[in-house]
């Protein structure tokens, strides 16, 4: 188990955190670790949550979760990809070949379809370069409006300030979160761990 390098702020909480968290968190369901270690900085924690972009957007939940989960695997930010899984896999479709998929080196053409495979590459090309060449832009605006485009860019940009911060701190994973695939384990939900109700807020 990974030790965390600042320990998550405990309650009572300010009444700024403790109306995100109100806002962000089910009833009965524990902070996340992240949400109460960037706590600790009051400023950054509301800032963060106003910034989130898990409120009804311009693109699909599935396309949305698709564009966080290579983003976070890229990243390696195991605690962020495996709340995510854990969270939306199943209800957004995902197989366990695709969950499997997110976290491979190279996206196979059989994982998703031709269109939901434009998403992982928009997210390599941002991650492993930092722009968008003019052959895949011309693919992606072919299949999605300016307004779409922009809010896939700036979603794959928040995820890697998320996965910074899970990485830098070392927030060990949820109890319920998912984990990173491995030898002779199956990547993705559905293994045992129970599961609560899905957060609304920027995680």
């Amino acid at each position: 188990m990974t030790q965390a390098r600042i320990a998550p702020l405990e309650p009572p909480y300010s009444e700024p955190v403790q109306a995100a968290l109100d806002r962000i968190t089910p009833k009965g369901v524990p902070p996340l670790a992240l949400f109460r270690t960037l706590a600790l900085n009051e400023r950054v924690f509301l800032r963060v949550m106003a910034g989130g972009l898990l409120d009804r957007g311009s693109i699909s939940l599935r396309g949305r979760e698709i564009v966080i989960d290579r983003t976070c695997a890229r990243c390696g930010s195991d605690y962020e990809w495996g709340v995510h899984v854990a969270f939306f896999a199943e209800r957004v479709g995902f197989t366990p070949e695709q969950v499997a998929a997110t976290c491979s080196p190279e996206v196979s053409a059989g994982a998703f379809p031709e269109r939901e495979r434009l998403l992982i590459r928009l997210v390599d090309a941002l991650h492993d370069e930092a722009r968008v060449g003019d052959p895949l832009w011309a693919a992606l605006r072919a299949e999605w409006t300016e307004a779409q485009l922009i809010e896939l860019i700036a979603l794959a940009g928040f995820y890697h300030l998320i996965s910074f911060v899970t990485n830098a701190l070392r927030i060990p994973p949820e109890p319920y979160g998912a984990r990173f695939p491995s030898a002779g384990r199956r990547a993705g939900a559905g293994d045992g761990r129970s599961l609560p109700a899905s957060p609304g807020g920027a995680s």
